[in-house]
C-alpha cells in the first residue's frame, strides 16, 4: 500500500512534523536519515535545522492556507473617478487616441491620470468587478440637444397625450427607411479559420418603407419604389386616415419631407382627422418606429436572400402583414429602455 506523504497533513500536523525532525537531528540523527525515517525531502530536513541555528524557529509554525487575497493597486476613490468618466464621457473626449471604452482605453487611462501601469489582464478583472460588460453601444448625434430631448419627454409628450386623450385620438410615430439587397445581419456557424461564404445576387436593388405604429400594437405601411417625396408622404396619410377609425395624433422627426409647404396645406384641410407633432433634432432613438426598421432589416432583409426587387417586396410585404397579426410583437418595441416612456 502506498502511503500518504507530509503533503496530506493538516498544518498542524506538519508544525508538529516540522519539531519532531528538528529534534531528532539536534539528538543525533544524520539528516539523510532523518529524511528517510519521516517522509519528507533532505532539502526540507536542512533548511529547517537551518532556521533553527540561526535564531528563527518560529519558521517552523503553521501558516495560514489558502490563495492571497488579491490586492488591488488602485485606490478607492481612484476607481470611483474611473468608473464615473467612463460612464460619462468617452474616451477621446479625456485626450485618449480611442473611440471606444477597450481594455486598452482603460489601461492608458490609468496611466495617464494616475500613473498606475498595470496589464490588460488586470484591466479585465478590474472591468469586472466594477459592473463593466462589452456591449455594441448605441449611436448619439453630439448635435443633440439635452435639454429639448428632457422637455419632449417631460412635458411636451405628456402634453401630446392629455390632447389626444380628450379629443379621442389615437397616437402613431412614424419613420421611413430605405432597404437593400446587400443588407446582411446575424452570424453563421463556420470551421474555424474558415469564413463562411453565403451566395447572393450581385445585382443591388433596394426600395422603401414608411410606417407608423402605436402602443397598443397597430402597424401601417406602405413600401415604394420611388424617390421620398411629399407625394408619396400625402398618399401615405390617406391611407393611414382611412384605416383609422379615430382621430390621427403621428409623430415624425424633422424630415424636409415632413414640413414640406404640401404636406403643410393639406394636414390643415385635414386637421379635424390628424395632427403632425416633431420630435427633438437628431433624436432617433426616442422614437419607437425605429426599433420596427431595425426588426425589418435584421429578419426580413437581412437573413433572406431575396433574388430581385419584386421577391424582396414581397419577403418584406410578407413580414410585414406578419407583424400586423402580432400585436404584441409591436408593443414589445416600447418596451425598450430609451422609448419606454411613450408605453403608456
Amino acid at each position: 500500500m502506498k502511503l500518504k506523504d507530509a503533503r496530506y497533513l493538516s498544518a498542524e500536523g506538519q508544525e508538529a512534523l516540522r519539531y519532531r525532525v528538528v529534534n531528532a537531528v539536534e539528538n543525533g540523527m544524520s539528516k539523510s536519515e532523518a529524511a528517510r525515517v519521516f517522509q519528507v525531502s533532505r532539502t526540507a530536513v536542512h533548511n529547517w535545522t537551518k532556521a533553527v541555528a540561526n535564531g528563527n524557529a518560529s519558521s517552523l509554525k503553521a501558516k495560514k492556507r489558502g490563495p492571497r487575497r488579491a490586492s488591488s493597486r488602485l485606490l478607492p476613490h481612484q476607481a470611483a473617478t474611473a468608473v464615473r468618466l467612463m460612464e460619462q464621457k468617452c474616451p477621446d473626449s479625456l485626450g485618449l487616441p480611442f473611440y471606444l471604452w477597450t481594455r486598452e482605453a482603460v489601461q492608458q487611462f490609468l496611466a495617464e491620470r494616475f500613473g498606475l501601469s498595470v496589464s490588460v489582464w488586470t484591466i479585465g478583472r478590474y472591468l469586472k468587478k466594477w459592473g463593466f460588460t462589452p456591449q455594441k453601444p448605441l449611436r448619439r448625434a453630439y448635435e443633440q440637444d439635452p435639454l429639448a430631448v428632457k422637455r419632449w419627454i417631460e412635458t411636451e409628450y405628456p402634453q401630446i397625450c392629455r390632447e389626444a386623450h380628450r379629443e379621442g385620438a389615437e397616437i402613431h410615430w412614424g419613420d421611413e427607411m430605405g432597404v437593400r439587397s446587400d443588407d446582411q445581419t446575424g452570424r453563421s456557424y463556420g470551421r474555424v479559420g474558415t469564413t463562411p461564404v453565403v451566395p447572393s445576387t450581385g445585382k443591388r436593388f433596394g426600395c422603401s418603407l414608411i410606417s407608423t405604429i402605436t402602443n397598443r400594437g397597430k402597424l401601417c405601411f406602405k413600401l415604394f419604389t420611388q424617390r421620398f417625396d411629399s407625394a408619396v408622404m400625402l398618399d401615405f396619410l390617406r391611407r393611414l386616415i382611412r384605416q383609422c377609425t379615430q382621430k390621427v395624433f403621428l409623430i415624425v422627426d424633422g424630415h424636409p419631407v415632413h414640413r414640406a409647404k404640401a404636406v403643410h396645406q393639406w394636414l390643415e384641410k385635414h386637421q379635424d382627422r390628424i395632427r403632425l407633432f416633431f420630435l427633438p433634432a437628431y433624436s432617433p432613438e426616442l422614437n419607437p418606429d425605429e426599433l420596427l426598421n431595425h426588426d425589418v432589416k435584421a429578419n426580413a432583409v437581412g437573413r433572406q436572400r431575396a433574388k430581385n426587387k419584386t421577391e424582396m417586396m414581397q419577403n418584406l410585404r410578407s413580414y410585414l402583414r406578419s407583424t400586423q397579426r402580432q400585436p404584441n410583437v409591436v408593443q414589445n418595441f416600447f418596451r425598450e429602455k430609451h422609448v419606454a416612456y411613450a408605453a403608456t
